[in-house]
């Protein structure tokens, strides 16, 4: 049987906006976000990190530093469950726009990706962001979909989520709260 994921975006949702961030030293993550990660985690959920980094493709910053960058974010959301990771995949797009790829959001090619490799159920999952291309990114996908009020959601008003969160805490509550039985 597949499992449920949470396919979280990065920028904005996990950890504070920077544009085009280049540097690990402006890594923060949100509070109580390593947390609520955990606690879906220990509900049977998988965590995967789906971002847009369209500063490689511009030319503002090297994958090695968008690298480098991923590991300070891993480094501070910290340990998983039990030994297992916290965060079960990461895909990202280096795609600047007008670039026509299935990858970038909010198109779903990263999210079905995902879905192939990591053995996971789409109609069982939700993508959590904080702007309308991820939102449309996980609706095409056949998640459902949390509209976080961090980084840019506090100003999207084009988005159709299913439901809206303050931060990632929140929306890992309405996770919880409406999971299946089978998801346990």
């Amino acid at each position: 049987m597949a499992f449920p994921a949470v396919f979280v975006d990065r920028d904005g949702t996990l950890m504070e906006e920077v544009n085009y961030c280049s540097d690990p030293k402006l890594v923060r993550v949100f509070p109580g976000t390593p947390e609520a990660l955990r606690d879906l985690k220990r509900a049977g959920y998988r965590v995967v990190i789906i971002t847009n980094q369209a500063g490689i493709g511009r030319g503002y910053f090297t994958e090695a530093q968008y690298h480098a960058v991923h590991a300070e974010l891993i480094h501070q959301l910290g340990d998983g469950v039990n030994g297992v990771p916290l965060i079960d995949g990461t895909y990202f797009c280096p795609d600047a726009p007008p670039t026509d790829s299935p990858r970038r959001k909010p198109e779903p090619g990263m999210v079905l990706e995902a879905a192939g490799e990591l053995d996971i159920d789409l109609s069982r999952s939700w993508f959590i962001g904080d702007k309308t291309a991820d939102i449309e990114c996980g609706r095409s996908a056949g998640t459902r979909t949390i509209l976080v009020h961090t980084g840019y959601g506090a100003k999207e008003i084009h988005s159709k989520p299913d439901f809206m969160a303050k931060d990632v805490v929140a929306a890992a509550q309405i996770i919880l709260q409406n999971s299946d039985a089978t998801t346990r």
